[in-house]
């Protein structure tokens, strides 16, 4: 067990934590969610004891093990791969070293085989014997095969680097562990292999994540960053979602009879612990969930963008004609010889091993790179949005967000800009920010904002998830599902890949697969079953 006792981190004036109280329990996934820059990795950091407090305490059982996920990737440069995994047991890689140290020596003494049989003693306490085996199938699990376990970690690629770390925090079954952001560049399969680690480990975890269906899957409570504390509720992600929406609608509706709120909290709750009850720690949780009441549950202060795309017109039925398109990169082929029609009504989630691929068949469908062979036509009733995964060149300005959202729109009236970037959450002083000084997430609702003033009837969408907070990504995911128009996306997001495309095309070495009303799992589901290889997050 881990609890935080009085809590509070201060930065000069700033106040990011203030008296915060919250205990972790062993058996439970603990979602640590907040808005960007609410301070998730810092309270993470807090717990692990990297970070020092400005007041208050952590307390750990004693005895007990706390493994972190670390963000350094540089950090473990000279060992090889496996041997990085295993320093996740800093006790039990110590005992190997001090055990190599002694039978190296040439003036082996007395007092050195009494250490070293109290070594081995506590050696095989510690299941030191499978070590290397463990490593090893950790490792493998997360992709990383047995021809690179021997490497240095510097000889490795980015994403191989933060897969080794993963499996370095979760060796050696710790007590308390600590991950933030684990799926950044896991596979497919390595996630649903994460998730179902998480749903039987039996110690205590807390998680950071923006992946929302990650959080559904391995979550027994939430714990939300919000007014400076840290509020801890029983269940997923999305019920915490949609209770909190549903408390704020309960709380403005004052005049209804407080009797009609406590049944209709009682019947959203009952519907939630019928869902859980497969889940690990369902009888617990359900007692809990049927105690809660009104006054349990606090309405977040956060808000969410507005995101809705609508059409100035309808495109044609036939929207783009692709032939034998092919791109290559420095002698290496991104795409070749692809060839399909994208009909309106359309939502095309492209997945496949390479990012790069995707993002080079983006860039040449919107005309900003030229392919080396083949053609594709647009129809004529197209008006093309393009959402590029690097948006640098669009901020390289001094104009004010106001001056800058003019430019894109064809109506230029002052009000209809201001209230179009205050549905988008820039409001007041916010909407004269120089556009130069924005952060991504900033960056990324602008974008956003320049599409929607657009009126496409056709959209590409590059990533755009990359730097949104979970209630932004959660907008735009109901934005893309209520889209009417046609859709080109690449995205990370299972969920938003799950909830809006009606057509999957996987981009390969030798081609294409293009499967149409297909489901995101119905597709990840008939791949597996074919034995095809892993989709690899680059």
């Amino acid at each position: 067990m881990i609890s935080a006792n009085g809590i509070s981190l201060h930065f000069g004036a700033r106040k990011l934590f203030s008296d915060v109280n919250i205990i972790f329990s062993p058996g439970n996934c603990y979602g640590l969610i907040g808005a960007n820059g609410s301070g998730k990795s810092t309270f993470l950091k807090i717990l692990s004891g990297e970070l020092e407090s400005t007041a208050g305490e952590v307390a750990v059982t004693p005895g007990e093990r706390i493994a972190v996920l670390k963000q350094d990737q540089f950090a473990f440069d000279g060992f090889t791969a496996l041997n990085t995994v295993i320093m996740g047991h800093k006790r039990l890689y110590d005992i190997i070293e001090q055990k190599e140290s002694l039978h190296a020596k040439k003036d082996f003494s007395d007092k050195d085989g009494m250490d070293l049989a109290d070594l081995e003693a506590e050696f095989s306490m510690l299941d030191g014997w499978n070590a290397e085996s463990d490593a090893a199938k950790l490792l493998s699990d997360l992709g990383i095969t047995e021809e690179f376990h021997g490497v240095e970690m510097k000889q490795l690629e980015e994403g191989q680097k933060v897969r080794v770390l993963l499996a370095q925090a979760l060796f050696g079954n710790p007590d308390i562990l600590l991950l933030d952001e684990p799926t950044n560049h896991l596979d497919i399969e390595n996630c649903m292999w994460l998730e179902n680690f998480l749903s039987n480990f039996k110690n205590t975890a807390v998680v950071v994540s923006h992946d929302r269906h990650f959080l559904d899957k391995v979550c027994t409570h939430i714990a939300d960053i919000d007014y400076g504390k840290i509020q801890l509720y029983p269940g997923n992600f999305t019920f915490w979602m949609e209770s909190t929406q549903l408390v704020l609608r309960q709380r403005i509706e004052a005049n209804k009879k407080i009797e009609r709120k406590r049944e209709e909290l009682k019947s959203f709750i009952a519907r939630f612990s019928a869902n859980a009850s497969k889940a690990k720690q369902a009888t617990s949780r359900k007692k809990i969930l049927e105690k809660l009441t009104l006054e349990d549950i606090i309405p977040s202060s956060r808000r969410s963008p507005y995101i809705n795309f609508e059409q100035s017109r309808e495109a044609g039925n036939n929207v783009l004609a692709i032939n034998g398109l092919s791109r290559s990169l420095d002698g290496l082929d991104m795409f070749k010889g692809l060839a399909f029609t994208v009909e309106k009504g359309d939502k095309i989630a492209f997945v496949g091993s390479d990012d790069l691929a995707n993002t080079t068949l983006f860039q040449v469908l919107a005309g900003e790179a030229k392919p080396d062979g083949g053609s594709y036509k647009w129809g004529a009733s197209v008006n093309l949005a393009y959402y590029p995964k690097d948006n640098a060149k669009y901020f390289d300005s001094d104009s004010n967000l106001i001056d800058w959202l003019r430019q894109y729109s064809n109506d230029a009236d002052l009000g209809f800009v201001r209230g179009f970037l205050g549905r988008m959450l820039f409001s007041g002083d916010e909407s004269l920010k120089q556009v130069r000084v924005l952060s991504g997430g900033e960056r990324v609702r602008c974008m956003l904002s320049r599409m929607m003033v657009a009126q496409p009837n056709v959209m590409i969408l590059d990533q755009p998830t990359n730097h949104l907070d979970l209630e932004s990504i959660e907008a735009l995911n109901k934005g893309l599902e209520k889209f009417e128009g046609t859709l080109l996306f690449a995205s990370h997001d299972h969920q938003l890949i799950q909830t809006v495309a009606n057509r999957i095309i996987e981009i390969t070495a030798d081609g294409f697969i293009d499967r149409s009303g297909i489901t995101y799992d119905e597709y990840l589901s008939d791949r597996k079953a074919k034995g095809q290889p892993r989709l690899i997050y680059s």
